[in-house]
């Protein structure tokens, strides 16, 4: 047993010593999007990974629904205040598909505006939610993460948890008809438990030009520690992927892009009411 414990620290040590190198050399590579994919494996996935299985102890179902290969959009229900469902969706097709392909996410302006957390979403692989970025990724075969209630989903009230909020313009969908991607919704059921939203201090958030200050149970009045999420149970579930080459040539039509919307928010809510059924008990095991 100590030689174990002894070999697979030795192990570590190892490991760690051949990050430092490949850092210090250069040895390592980045996508013209910014994805440094040494540093999502080493750094940003083991820190997640604390999160993902202790923490929230996530349950993933219907990762067969992703798939192996080629383009598709993953759409899924955004919420939490901070948005760490996000993340722990990347995580999610990384540690349980087969082939651990990474999700692309699309992130708002707002994002790419704040100090390390704009080279933060850039090395792990998020990128600018514009057409352009989005028609090249798919067409060079990855996995692109959208969530189509932006703002309006992750800092919504804790009393309109999980219902969806109204999915915009239907940008994704345009986007999916035009590449001719399947549409794979997903459900996250946790989330809105982590940082229950009580209330919203506007004027805070007019002068730090964020979309809201929040008011939490725990934040503002503990101070930092207010920023710890609380240990709901996660589940994720994939749903099957809906096939969009039947309108490839309809992307500018409004009608069928507003219908297919409407048809996988209607999906995702369904999913969303199957998994609270399956956890009762926001922070049982």
């Amino acid at each position: 047993m100590v030689d174990e414990i002894r070999d697979e620290f030795d192990a570590k040590v190892a490991r760690g010593l051949a990050f430092l190198r490949r850092r210090l050399t250069g040895q390592y590579e980045v996508d013209d999007f910014g994805l440094d994919t040494d540093l999502t494996e080493h750094v940003f996935h083991p820190v997640l990974r604390l999160l993902y299985k202790n923490w929230f102890r996530t349950e993933v179902t219907g990762i067969e629904h992703v798939p192996s290969e080629g383009g598709a959009l993953v759409v899924g229900n955004h919420s939490g205040t901070i948005a760490l469902d996000a993340l722990m969706l990347c995580l999610a097709v990384h540690d349980e598909h087969p082939e651990h392909r990474y999700l692309r996410l699309l992130a708002a302006d707002f994002v790419f505006r704040l100090p390390m957390v704009s080279e933060i979403a850039r090395k792990s692989g998020a990128t600018l939610a514009c057409n352009s970025d989005v028609d090249r990724l798919l067409h060079e075969g990855h996995l692109v993460g959208v969530f189509p209630e932006g703002f309006k989903g992750v800092g919504k009230h804790y009393s309109e948890r999980y219902r969806l909020q109204r999915f915009g313009r239907a940008g994704f969908v345009s986007v999916a008809l035009r590449n001719k991607a399947p549409i794979v919704p997903a459900a996250i059921v946790g989330a809105e438990e982590i940082y229950p939203k009580l209330g919203n201090i506007k004027p805070l958030a007019r002068l730090l030009g964020a979309p809201y200050f929040p008011i939490t149970p725990t934040f503002p009045w503990l101070g930092p520690l207010g920023l710890v999420p609380l240990p709901s149970k996660w589940l994720i579930h994939f749903g099957e992927p809906i096939d969009t080459t039947p309108w490839a040539d309809q992307a500018d039509d409004p009608a069928v892009v507003f219908n297919l919307a409407d048809q996988v928010r209607e999906t995702i809510q369904g999913m969303l009411h199957e998994l609270l059924l399956r956890r009762p008990d926001p922070f049982a095991e």
